[in-house]
This record gives structure tokens, C-alpha cells and sequence, in this order.
């Protein structure tokens, strides 16, 4: 029997995980505190995730922040989808390769500049901060996203099937809609989990173009922990997180059912083809 060897890259691997996990880890850990400070664990208690529950204001927060999340990413997901067969379709490789490097500078464009130059935009406008201008700037920073994800699904697809539709009759509508859509579908939720994840925890941006007593979870944390550190700051991150996991996992399982589906359909063109010799 060969012996195993060990690998540093397993240890490396297992070092970034403790590294990233960790602190997550120690904060879900003193959420359950009893002794209302991180100094020393005194006691295993669930107050502080009553206190979160009692808050009001922080429940309508957290209920704006998912609306928010929800909403941009929707928007977000349904523009740069179109957004990203366009760029597709383009003819010319250089301007298709500009609308690219121009969608990719977005991506990599620090999120300090993006939101002041939101608050610069809204504020030359005469624009009022609230609601809207941060539903607005999440789908903006949402959409080079979404064009990330959905355009390899693009790639994949096979362009035949695209003319064949063409030969048989089918018009524009037909084609994108039987076709091409669902041909990109998991590039599309995709792009929607990531829009809606980046959306939900954003804050530079955000801090930028709030307004009007109305703010977000993450602005909301972050005033808080200024004026001291609370365990129920902890309880609500731990329910975030959990949160977070749950939408992880479901997407894993949707990956998985469409992964199944198209095996399944692999197989039965291929027992059809058999049946036909």
C-alpha cells in the first residue's frame, strides 16, 4: 500500500480557514455571554438575542437592509443579465473587449471612491438621500457583478442551437426566452446570490448616500460599536451569519438540482440517439 504524503497545501489551506473563521467564531461564541462584556466568558445566556428581537428599531433596520438587498439585487440581476448578452452578441472584438475593461473597473474601483462619487452625483443633482439613493448605488456596484457571472454561461452555451431556433422559425422573443435564458440560468441566480450578498453587507457606499434617518444594517453596526462594544451587536451579527449560510447552502443544493437535471437530460438524448440506430 503506497503511503499518503503530506501536502503543505492542506496545511496552508486549513491556516487560511482558522485565520478567516476564527474571529466569527469568538464573536458567535460571546453572543451567549452572561457577563455583558468580551473580557471573560461568566455564563452561557440568550438575553442578548432577546434584547435583539425587542429592539424595534433594529428589526426595522434589519427588515430595510433585506428590502434593500432583495430589490438591488432583482434590479441588478435583470439588467446586467441583458446587459451581459448584449456584450455577447457585439460583433466587433475591441468594443466588445472596451465594455468589458470598462464593466471590470467598476469591479476593482475602491468602494470609498464609488460612494462619494455617488454622494457627488446625488448632491449636484439636488437628489435627496435615503431610500432610493441607496437602492440606487447597490444596483449600480451590483451590476459588473452579475455581467462577471452570467457572461461565462454565455460562453459555455452552444450557438448552434441559437441558429436552429433561427431555421425554425422562431423570432427575437422565442429564442431569448427558450433558448438563451435557459441555457445561462445558473450564471443568472449566480449573479443574483452575489449581488444580493454584497448588497446585504455593503458599507463604504452605503455610508456615502444615506440619509434622511434612514440607514442600513452595516451603518447601523458600525454606530453602535463607535459608542462601545455590545453583546447584542454580537447576537445580531451571529443571526446574520447564520443567515448568510442558509443562503449558501440552498444555492449549493440549486447548483446540485440543475447539475442533476442536465445529466439526466445527457442521458436521455443519449438513450434516445441509441434507440434511433
Amino acid at each position: 500500500m503506497k503511503k499518503k504524503r503530506f501536502k503543505w497545501s492542506n496545511l496552508y489551506l486549513i491556516f487560511v480557514f482558522i485565520v478567516l473563521y476564527a474571529p466569527i467564531a469568538f464573536l458567535i461564541f460571546y453572543s451567549f455571554n452572561d457577563g455583558g462584556t468580551m473580557n471573560s466568558f461568566t455564563g452561557f445566556t440568550l438575553d442578548n438575542y432577546v434584547s435583539v428581537f425587542e429592539d424595534t428599531r433594529l428589526i426595522g433596520i434589519v427588515l430595510d437592509t433585506l428590502l434593500i438587498a432583495l430589490l438591488s439585487s432583482l434590479l441588478a440581476t435583470t439588467i446586467g443579465t441583458f446587459g451581459a448578452i448584449g456584450i455577447y452578441f457585439l460583433k466587433k472584438r475591441k468594443t466588445r473587449n472596451a465594455v468589458l475593461s470598462f464593466n471590470n473597473i467598476l469591479l476593482v474601483s475602491p468602494d470609498v471612491i464609488i460612494g462619494a462619487s455617488f454622494l457627488i452625483l446625488f448632491t449636484f443633482i439636488g437628489f435627496r438621500l435615503g431610500f432610493i439613493s441607496v437602492l440606487l448605488s447597490h444596483v449600480a456596484f451590483s451590476i459588473p457583478i452579475v455581467v462577471l457571472m452570467v457572461l461565462p454561461k454565455l460562453q459555455e452555451m452552444n450557438d448552434t442551437m441559437i441558429k436552429a431556433a433561427r431555421d425554425l422559425g422562431a423570432n427575437t422573443w422565442q429564442v431569448l426566452t427558450k433558448v438563451v435564458l435557459p441555457s445561462i440560468t445558473p450564471g443568472i441566480l449566480a449573479g443574483y446570490f452575489m449581488a444580493f450578498t454584497y448588497s446585504l453587507d455593503d458599507f463604504a457606499v452605503t455610508f456615502f448616500v444615506t440619509g434622511n434617518g434612514f440607514t442600513t444594517l452595516a451603518v447601523e453596526i458600525y454606530s453602535r460599536a463607535r459608542q462601545g462594544v455590545s453583546l447584542e451587536i454580537n447576537a445580531l451579527s451571529a443571526l446574520m451569519f447564520v443567515f448568510a449560510l442558509i443562503l449558501v447552502i440552498g444555492y449549493y443544493f440549486i447548483q446540485q438540482h440543475n447539475l442533476t437535471k442536465k445529466q439526466k437530460n445527457k442521458k436521455r438524448q443519449h438513450a434516445e440517439a441509441v434507440g434511433m440506430r
